[in-house]
Parts: C-alpha cells; sequence; structure tokens
C-alpha cells in the first residue's frame, strides 16, 4: 500500500512538473517563464533550462535579467556539453555586458570551452588550434588573474597534442620506408615546434631515416648520404650524452664507418674498372680512326687514279692523229 501511494505521489510531482514546463513553453509570461527556467537549471536539467532560456532573449531585452539569461545559457550549453555554442555565448556576454562583474570569468569559461571541444589527436584540429588562440588571449586580457595559472598548463596540453599529431603524421613515411620524406617531415616538425618534448624521439628516428638512406642508397648518392647520417650520429651523441639514443647513435656511427670503408674499397675497384673500361675504348676508337683514315687513303689512291686516267683519255681525244708523209721519187 505504502508503495502505492509512494509510486502516485512521484506520479503526480512529474505530472506537475511536466505541466508546469508545458505552461512555460506556452506562456508569454517572461517572469514565469524565467522562473521556470532557472528551476529547471537548478536541477540541473539542462536540456529543459535551455529550451526556455532560449525563449527568453527578445522578452528581457533591455532589461536586468538579460545578462542573467546570456550567462545561465551559456552555463546550461556548457555543463551540456554544447561546448562550441557556450564558448560562443560566454563570449558574446562579454562583449555585451562589459561592464558585469562576470566578465572575466565568462572569458576564462569561453576560453575553456574551445579547450573541453579539442578532439583526439589523430582527428581535426582546427578546435585545439583556436583553443590555444582563445587562452593565449586569455592570459594577455587578464595576466594577474587566479584563472591564469592553470591557463599554460593548457595551452602546454594543447600544444602536445598539435606536436603528437605532427609527429605521428611524420612516423608514418618512417613505418613505410619513406625514409627521405620521413626525415624531411621531422625536421619540419623540429621548426614549427621547437620547444618540443618530443625533440630525443625526433632525433632518433631521423638519425635511423638517414642510416636507412644511407645503407641503401644509390651509388651516386651513397657517399654524401653515409657523410651525412654519420655527422647525425655524432650529433646526437654531443646533443643526448649518457642516453638510450645516444648508445643507439655510436652503434649507427659503428656500423656506418664501416660501410663508408667497405664503399671506398668498391670506388677504388670502379674507378679501376672505369679506367680500364675507358683504355678499351680508347684503343677501340684509335683502332677504329686508324681503319677508317686507311680506308680514306685507299678511297684517296683510287680517286687520285681514275682522274689521272681521265685526264689520259681525255688528251687522246683532243689530239688530232699526226698527217701522212709523202715521198716523191727523183
Amino acid at each position: 500500500m505504502k508503495k502505492y501511494i509512494s509510486l502516485m505521489l512521484m506520479s503526480v510531482v512529474l505530472l506537475s512538473c511536466k505541466t508546469e514546463m508545458d505552461r512555460a513553453m506556452k506562456s508569454a509570461d517572461k517572469d514565469f517563464i524565467l522562473k521556470v527556467a532557472n528551476e529547471k537549471f537548478a536541477k540541473k536539467k539542462w536540456s529543459d533550462a535551455l529550451a526556455l532560456y532560449d525563449r527568453l532573449p527578445n522578452l528581457v531585452a533591455g532589461t536586468d535579467d538579460a545578462p542573467n539569461v546570456v550567462f545561465n545559457s551559456a552555463y546550461a550549453n556548457y555543463y551540456d556539453k554544447n561546448y562550441r555554442l557556450a564558448a560562443n555565448q560566454f563570449k558574446n556576454f562579454v562583449i555585451s555586458f562589459p561592464q558585469d562583474p562576470r566578465k572575466e570569468e565568462a572569458a576564462y569559461l569561453s576560453a575553456l570551452c574551445y579547450y573541453e571541444g579539442s578532439l583526439q589527436y589523430n582527428l581535426d584540429q582546427s578546435n585545439t588550434e583556436s583553443a590555444i588562440t582563445e587562452l593565449q588571449n586569455f592570459l594577455n586580457d587578464y595576466p594577474d588573474s587566479e584563472r591564469s595559472k592553470n591557463i599554460t598548463q593548457l595551452v602546454d596540453e594543447l600544444t602536445y597534442k598539435l606536436e603528437f599529431k605532427a609527429f605521428e603524421n611524420a612516423r608514418q613515411y618512417y613505418k613505410m620506408g619513406e625514409y627521405k620524406a620521413a626525415a624531411v617531415t621531422f625536421e619540419n616538425v623540429l621548426e614549427d615546434f621547437p620547444a618540443t618534448k618530443l625533440r630525443p624521439k625526433i632525433y632518433d628516428i631521423i638519425m635511423k631515416s638517414k642510416y636507412e638512406l644511407a645503407i641503401n642508397s644509390i651509388y651516386d648518392l651513397k657517399k654524401e648520404r653515409l657523410d651525412n647520417a654519420i655527422a647525425y650520429t655524432k650529433r646526437i651523441s654531443t646533443e643526448l650524452p649518457n642516453s638510450e639514443y645516444s648508445k643507439t647513435a655510436e652503434d649507427l656511427n659503428t656500423k656506418l664507418e664501416a660501410e663508408k670503408i667497405k664503399f671506398a674499397a668498391l670506388q677504388v675497384e670502379v674507378e679501376k674498372r672505369k679506367a680500364e673500361y675507358d683504355a678499351k675504348v680508347k684503343n677501340a676508337e684509335a683502332k677504329e680512326n686508324e681503319k677508317k683514315e686507311l680506308a680514306q687513303e685507299k678511297h684517296q689512291a683510287k680517286m687520285e687514279k681514275s682522274a689521272d686516267q681521265a685526264r689520259r683519255d681525255s688528251a687522246k681525244v683532243n689530239s688530232p692523229e699526226p698527217q701522212a708523209t709523202f715521198k716523191f721519187k727523183r
């Protein structure tokens, strides 16, 4: 019986609440709508509160209730995780009510909404970039605020997210064996984020990329790439001494130096074979030229002989036969 009565009372309460919400949604009474909206806000019923606050801007415009409606609506959206909308509402509060004592709080929450709206590193980071900008703006506008104490930490967290996304994008090239692209892309990451905490890991992958590029290089580029990779291992040993990365650098340096010696011997052999080949080619060319000269001399002699014969034949044709000589008897 008691259980039945409790259920009945609960049903009555829910029905009355629903009836009050319905009445507020249909009402044109500003005070009644605001009263119910504030009650829903106090009870953390964000959707109901927002539905009612959305009806109030025109009704409270120019009144003392206007700041509270905007402020509470922004907070309701924030608690309901509508971060982008809440950020815009808090920012609008700062602009619309510059004399309100809650202006600093609204500016902080606007920036915080951008922070909360930042997605995981592997997704689009436009919200993250906007959040960094908004948080920096708060620091510039309220450098002495108590709320500024954790801003730097939030900015560092968001910046790291951007760094890590760039790091992962670059590492994909390394995983695919695109070592030249990996080295260049990681160098760009260092340029874009000079204070990155990922610098040691980036150095390590650049070094390994240069190593792979040098070891597997084509002949014409191998010496240059070996020298480049060796120089990078020495750089890491200097900048990251007594670390796991310097140990890797020493191991790779030893392999690269050994490869450089092998390649130098190969270069000597290649130059020797090239010289031999060039000598053969030169000798073959000399013989070919000798043949050509001999053939040319024969041809010249033949032409001269033909020309001489032609001159003799021409002389016969052009010279008259001598006339007969008659002798008379005495």
